[in-house]
This record gives structure tokens, C-alpha cells and sequence, in this order.
């Protein structure tokens, strides 16, 4: 009777360990941003990159053809991003070889000294085998820096100008 217990137990536990385990699948297209680091004081910074379906990423989905159903940003608070050059220009399905370079997102962010001024997202490629597959596809990191604009440095140094001689005076006075 304990064999039978402990025999069931066992069984329970191995078919619980193989509904718990999932399929490691990995990302189907290639995404790669041309500059995934901008800087610089403008509001809206622009991100260009490259979807590629390889033979290495059509092995992870059997030869398959991709359709692109969508994306999926994660951005940091403050950020907007703007989808609509992906949306309104990239392929809807792509086949083994099939590469495609372009405008992919616009990102706005706060003024210098607004918030930390350094900001991190990501951008998410959606789709699958079939047209209203929502799996995804492709991943690539960027980061946003916001500097300040020439004209604070400016303004800044002109300050500091008035200041100097100002002390100037007061010396010589």
C-alpha cells in the first residue's frame, strides 16, 4: 500500500513538473536599432533601425513566414513614444531573407531638468504565423539623454561674465 502511495506521488509530481514547464522559444525577426543611445537637447529624438528574418531566426519558428501585427513599447514615466512610422511603413509579413531599414519610432521627451533627464524603454515587435498572432517577434533597448540647450550655456556664461566684472569694479573702485 505505501508502494502504491508513494508511486502515485511520484506520477503527480512528474506530470506536474511537465505542465509547469514551458517551451523556450526565442525571438523569430532580428531588430536592430541603428542608434540605440541619443543625445541631445531636442524634445523628439528619432530611432531608425533594421528588421531582418535570418535563416538562424527561421529556424526558431520552422521556416515559417512572420506576419507583423503590431509593437509593444515599455518606456520609463515622462516618455511618449510614436509608433506610427512602424505602424505605417513596415512590412506586414516578412519571409526567410526578407530585410527592412526605416524610420521605426519617435520619442518625446521632457525638457532638460524636468525630470532625471536620462530615460530607458523598449521596443517590442508583435505578431506571429497567423495575422492576429500577438506574440513577440523582436526586442531592442534604447536610452534617451536630455541635455541642455546651447543657449542655457550661453545665458550661463554671459552670467558669469557679468559677474567677473561686476567684481572687477568693486575691486578697482
Amino acid at each position: 500500500m505505501m508502494r502504491l502511495k508513494k508511486l502515485v506521488v511520484l506520477s503527480l509530481a512528474i506530470v506536474g513538473l511537465m505542465l509547469a514547464g514551458t517551451v523556450a522559444k526565442a525571438d523569430t525577426l532580428t531588430l536592430t536599432l541603428a542608434t540605440p543611445y541619443e543625445i541631445g537637447p531636442q524634445p523628439l529624438f528619432y530611432f531608425y533601425g533594421t528588421i531582418s528574418y535570418t535563416s538562424t531566426d527561421a529556424v526558431n519558428n520552422f521556416n515559417a513566414g512572420e506576419n507583423l501585427t503590431g509593437d509593444l513599447p515599455v518606456l520609463d514615466a515622462g516618455l511618449t513614444l510614436d509608433d506610427s512610422p512602424f505602424l505605417n511603413n513596415a512590412p506586414l509579413t516578412m519571409s526567410l531573407g526578407d530585410t527592412w531599414t526605416g524610420l521605426l519610432f519617435t520619442v518625446a521627451a521632457p525638457p532638460y531638468g524636468a525630470g532625471s533627464n536620462f530615460y530607458t524603454g523598449s521596443f517590442s515587435i508583435l505578431g506571429g504565423g497567423d495575422p492576429s498572432d500577438q506574440g513577440v517577434l523582436a526586442t531592442d533597448d534604447f536610452n534617451v539623454q536630455v541635455t541642455p540647450e546651447p543657449g542655457s550655456y550661453q545665458l550661463f556664461g554671459m552670467g558669469l561674465l557679468a559677474l567677473g566684472f561686476l567684481v572687477k569694479s568693486k575691486l578697482l573702485a
